[in-house]
């Protein structure tokens, strides 16, 4: 598993989603209640970008038709998704904070 540093810890504002691209992978970096995750950025029902939505609850919204992913498992859990989307391991160090959308071999 390989981990990219995608940003700094102080630039993530709280329940604000910061859309990065890892390897030609969008994703979604967020903090929230005390923790940074990481999610695929693609809403698994219309193909929209998820960081244009809003975080609450340890979920993120997708803005155009309101399903809602949960930031730990990539589950949506209101319809009309279905389908979970990619969820990333995510690593601090120091200031940094690291993403791997790398599986390993």
């Amino acid at each position: 598993m390989t981990f990219v540093r995608v940003c700094g810890l102080g630039e993530l504002e709280e329940d604000t989603p910061k859309r990065v691209e890892l390897d030609g992978t969008p994703v979604s970096v967020v903090r929230t209640e005390g923790e940074v995750f990481a999610i695929n950025d693609i809403c698994s029902h219309a193909n929209v970008s998820l960081s244009e939505g809003e975080v609450d609850d340890c979920h993120i919204e997708c803005w155009l038709h309101g399903s809602r992913f949960d930031l730990r498992s990539g589950k949506p859990d209101s319809l009309p998704a279905t389908r979970p989307v990619p969820v990333y391991p995510v690593k601090i160090e120091g200031d940094d904070v690291l993403v791997s959308v790398t599986q390993e071999s």
